[in-house]
């Protein structure tokens, strides 16, 4: 297989981090191998999408049926913001989630991204589960 290719990680949720890493380790050495398997890329529910290796700033991916979103993460950058009145640089990122309304409400998408700007400022708030 050539180009995009978007393997599966299945039972993520009964995953540690440990866990997850190395299983996308093991599947990115079978993409370089070119040793995927159709099976290695069927059944996603959600997928991240990473243009920010490639520098993106921002664009709103577009859900592969039958997935139910999508997260894509952009590159980091510095830029002016306003903390506690006065206006400082920090490095930021947007993030663009695209959802299928018919089975994600909204509310629950923007609670979704709060946690992820939440974990992203904070990474205790997943190593902790707070």
């Amino acid at each position: 297989m050539q180009g995009l290719v978007v393997p599966v990680i299945r039972n993520v949720e009964s995953m540690n981090y440990a866990d997850i890493e190395r299983t996308i380790n093991e599947l990115g050495e079978k993409a370089r191998k070119n040793e995927l398997a159709i099976e290695d890329m069927d059944g996603g529910t959600f997928t991240i999408s990473n243009g920010g290796v490639f520098g993106s700033l921002f664009g709103t991916p577009i859900i592969n049926p039958p997935q139910s979103a999508i997260l894509g993460m952009h590159a980091i950058f510095d830029r002016p913001v306003s903390v506690g009145g006065k206006v400082e640089v920090r490095p930021m990122m947007y993030v663009a989630l695209t959802y299928d309304h018919r089975l994600i409400d909204g509310r629950e998408a923007v609670t979704f991204l709060r946690k992820i700007k939440a974990a992203v400022e904070d990474p205790r708030v997943l190593l902790l589960d707070l």
